[in-house]
């Protein structure tokens, strides 16, 4: 789909454990063959049990797993809007990609040195999001001096957005993200063309002690940052620990449900994160069902069944009629597409059909 996460958070908080936990984890499928695709992007496929649960019915020649892409940017300082560090290297690296992972310390070990003194999430978040939004408040100023004169004109659509800029540099000022301000479709498709980095849906990683692992709660920074982002900003938050995480990565695949039972986790923050990911980037997932292969392929919310079949191959589209469609569920329990069928669960869509993730499908089309 070419959606991607940047992983972001200031120097020495985890990221780059976490994102060598990632490339430990790349897709190798055929279909992928270079699974870190640039030093910093990784790509890895989404936990999904109902693919394997599919493929079980049938046995296929091949099982293809739908796929997350994730960025590593480099670590942020304070000052980076003035250019300080990498400065507009990495404001730029965030803007190229669709949701942000703030990777955030909520460990501490006196070997690891901070950028600033003592331990204190939530400073930590202030820092990089004060710097978004000063990056942001540089954007609008721009932007606003130039719509203000158009608007003068009796321009109606620059008098809508002028509106919407007003918002928008109240809530900046105000130490606010973009997104928190109220907006209609018109709005929202004049703002999607700043690309601003705080309309970007953000989840929280807290980095906690390996110790921590199984019982996150009894972490006290962890705790402070929780109902920071669950109180102001609206945001998603998962605990995990980066070291952890990197010792499973390296594990035989038969080795880690072993080794994480040990800690007390039933399922790894990896694989947390990436469905978290997922969700957060708006992706649902749907099926196709054959012999020669069982694959996940991934798309948009509210997409349409024919930019779906497109997915495949734009041929799919161009020619699309129709697209028989079993929920996973129902083929699940009656175990055969003939069976669910019989019991009236196979449907037959149109055009006009929005795709619901899990469905399993079969497109018809000509071209």
């Amino acid at each position: 789909m070419g959606l991607s996460a940047g992983i972001v958070g200031l120097p020495n908080v985890g990221k780059s454990t976490l994102f060598n936990t990632i490339t430990n984890s790349c897709v190798l499928a055929a279909n992928y063959p270079f699974a870190t695709i640039e030093p910093n992007v990784g790509v890895v496929k989404v936990p999904d049990q109902r693919l394997y649960d599919l493929a079980n019915l049938i046995n296929p020649d091949k099982i293809t797993p739908a796929i997350c892409t994730f960025v590593d940017i480099a670590g942020l300082v304070k000052g980076a809007s003035q250019g300080e560090g990498l400065g507009n290297k990495f404001l730029a690296n965030i803007r190229e990609v669709n949701a942000i992972c703030h990777v955030v310390r909520c460990f501490n070990k006196k070997d690891i040195t901070h950028s600033y003194e003592g331990i204190d999430p939530i400073r930590d978040v202030e820092v990089i999001n004060y710097e978004l939004i000063l990056a942001d408040w540089e954007i609008m100023e721009k932007r606003f001096s130039r719509i203000v004169l158009k608007a003068k004109t009796g321009d109606k659509q620059a008098m809508v957005e002028e509106k919407i800029c007003r918002n928008i540099m109240q809530a900046l000022k105000s130490g606010q993200f973009a997104k928190t301000v109220s907006m209609n479709d018109e709005e929202w498709k004049l703002v999607k063309n700043y690309n601003l980095l705080t309309m970007k849906p953000v989840l929280y990683v807290a980095n906690v002690n390996e110790e921590d692992v199984s019982n996150p709660e009894q972490n006290i920074y962890y705790q402070k940052l929780k109902q920071f982002v669950l109180g102001k900003t609206k945001d998603q938050i998962i605990p995990i620990s980066a070291n952890i995480e990197y010792e499973i990565s390296k594990l035989p695949i038969q080795d880690k449900p072993m080794f994480m039972e040990s800690l007390g986790i039933s399922q790894s923050g990896l694989d947390r994160l990436i469905q978290a990911t997922y969700k957060l980037l708006n992706l649902c997932t749907y099926f196709t069902f054959g012999k020669t292969e069982v694959k996940a392929w991934t798309f948009v919310m509210g997409m349409l069944a024919p930019q779906c079949a497109g997915i495949i191959h734009s041929d799919f589209e161009k020619g699309f009629i129709k697209v028989e469609v079993i929920k996973c569920e129902d083929l699940l329990h009656f175990k055969s597409e003939i069976i669910a069928k019989e019991n009236g669960k196979l449907r037959i869509e149109g055009k006009e059909y929005v795709m619901q993730d899990g469905d399993v499908c079969h497109f018809r089309f000509n071209v």
